[in-house]
């Protein structure tokens, strides 16, 4: 049986017989390449000829790489650049080197960077422990972004304003009258400083009551706070003394009707008697305790005292009028002593209520900021809210650069010294120095603080929490002046300062025509010294000599 082949044992089979049909092929039958293979010339030109037509795009591109080799030498060997050109020729005549006189303002500056932002940010605060009920707020709530000025309206919390007043110290207690201490000091400070006189004394009197009445009216509340109960003491006590003073006029009209007229040396007596009386009565009453040792138990006292002369003062006119009237009246001067001694308590405790009546400060009604003007940074509550807590956040109303400098350049600074910072988009903004605090020891570095010069609120906002950079000037002209390179600067023979000044082209090198300048030099900055001609002209623009 025959077995079939697959494809590629045939393929082997037919190319087995094609050689063997080759080896049994004469000479001069077989391909020109077979004729090669045996040595001949005309067989092996026709070999070459046959390589070169299987591989000719190879030696279309080799030659065409060999071409480029050769014209890239020729090129490199025969063509040169302008500035090989010239390095190949003669040298240039050396010219002179110059620079121009500037005019203008020379500094020396000093550089610092700086913090932008609003000044001593503080939570405000507000005391209402004073208030009866809830510390609702009912109104004022500022917005953020606004400005709290001397006497404005910071909040309003149980219908009452909320007032801002300069001063340092937290408002902690209502003042009332009769108190000190350094809150009452700082409150008729703060009057003054918004033009309301509340006296000169250390204590909350009468003419600081009488300030606050005034504070008010300047607000708009023309109704200042008073004390609870205070108007229903004083007319009580207006009753009592109407009271007393009916009394003794009673005491004494029953006096008058008794008794018969006394000798003349016992009416001289009676009257030595209320002389003596009405003395020490003067006495007492000007031995009235002053602050600070007004004590509760020295005005006790002191009432006592009075108390005293004046009974003693109302008998001695008592027994007068029983001498004139004649006869025992001692019963009706009894009388008329009681009903003085009565009056005189009434009076006393009427002028206790209307000094309890008068206008208070209440701790929940001021608020006391330093540095006004402030601005409102943030806001913590509502109308309708009950207060608890910081009210808002203020700090400084105006824009400050804060920055560190060395002890050393701290020196060079003063307050009010005029510098400029850089802005974003370039430019710069001038600025004025307002404090410097020196470091903790010698070492340290010290604060500059300065405030810029009015800025745009779209500029200060995008200003706000920079870092700039601050240029200071320690050492300026004072004003434009000429000005040339130190390296221009030459000694004449006496050893005066001058320049050298072209007038013609400074290529010409030394055949061009200069001219000495003597001048006399300023200040040196930035490797720039100010120049003022002593001999010859010398102007802005001219040509200086600084190299040959």
């Amino acid at each position: 049986m025959t077995v079939p082949k697959d494809g590629i044992a045939a393929r082997l089979d037919r190319a087995d017989a094609s050689s063997d049909h080759d080896l049994d092929m004469r000479p001069e039958d077989r391909d020109e390449p077979e004729a090669a293979d045996r040595g001949g010339i005309g067989g092996a030109a026709t070999g070459w000829r046959r390589v070169f037509r299987a591989n000719r795009t190879i030696w279309i591109i080799a030659a065409a790489a060999v071409a480029s080799l050769v014209a890239g030498l020729l090129v490199g060997r025969f063509v040169m650049s302008p500035a090989d050109a010239a390095s190949l020729g003669a040298a240039p005549a050396p010219g002179l080197v110059t620079v121009p006189v500037e005019f203008g303002t020379l500094s020396n500056d000093v550089a610092i960077r700086g913090d932008v932002g609003y000044a001593d940010s503080v939570e405000v605060t507000i005391d209402t422990s004073s208030l009866g009920g809830l510390a609702v707020v009912t109104g004022a709530v500022p917005d953020v972004g606004a400005t709290l000025e001397p006497l404005s309206i910071a909040l309003a919390v149980a219908g009452r304003p909320v007032i801002v007043l300069p001063g340092d110290l937290p408002a902690y207690r209502t003042l009332a009258f009769g108190m000190t201490g350094p809150d009452v000091a700082q409150f008729k400070q703060a009057m003054a400083a918004v033009g309301i006189d509340a006296g000169a004394s250390d204590v909350f009197d009468a003419d600081a009551a009488a300030a606050v009445t005034r504070l008010y009216a300047r607000i708009g509340y023309p109704t200042p706070p008073s004390p609870v109960g205070a108007d229903d003491a004083v007319r009580a006590a207006q009753d009592g003394v109407q009271a007393s003073q009916q009394a003794v006029d009673a005491a004494r009209a029953a006096l008058a009707a008794t008794g018969a007229g006394p000798t003349a040396v016992e009416i001289k007596q009676a009257d030595n008697a209320v002389a003596s009386a009405q003395r020490a009565l003067d006495a007492a009453q000007s031995a009235k305790p002053l602050p600070p040792d007004d004590t509760p138990a020295a005005i006790a006292r002191w009432n006592a005292a009075t108390g005293d002369a004046q009974d003693a003062l109302a008998l001695a006119k008592l027994q007068r009028q029983q001498l004139e009237a004649g006869g025992d009246t001692s019963a009706e001067r009894a009388a008329v002593d009681t009903a003085l001694r009565r009056l005189a308590d009434a009076q006393a405790l009427l002028q206790q209520a209307r000094e309890g009546a008068l206008p208070i400060l209440p701790s929940s009604e001021v608020l006391y900021l330093t540095d006004l003007p402030r601005r409102v940074d943030a806001v913590n509550v509502a109308r309708g809210q009950i207060l608890s807590g910081p009210a808002m956040v203020v700090s400084g109303a105006t824009i400050t650069l804060t920055g560190g400098v060395a002890a050393a350049d701290a020196a060079l600074f003063h307050v009010g010294d005029h510098a400029v910072f850089d802005l974003p988009d370039g430019g710069t903004h001038a600025a004025v120095i307002t404090e410097l605090v020196p470091g903790a020891d010698a070492t340290s570095r010290w604060s500059v603080t300065l405030e810029p010069a009015t800025l745009p609120a779209e500029l200060a906002t995008q200003l706000q929490g920079l870092n700039v950079r601050i240029t200071i000037p320690v050492d300026a002209t004072g004003g434009e002046v000429l000005y040339v390179p130190i390296a221009a600067l030459t000694a004449g023979p006496g050893g005066e300062a001058r320049v050298e000044v072209v007038d013609g082209d400074p290529r010409d090198g030394e055949r061009a025509p200069t001219r000495l300048v003597g001048v006399e030099t300023g200040l040196a900055a930035g490797g720039n010294v100010e120049v003022t001609p002593t001999s010859g002209a010398l102007e802005a623009g001219d040509l200086v000599v600084v190299g040959r």
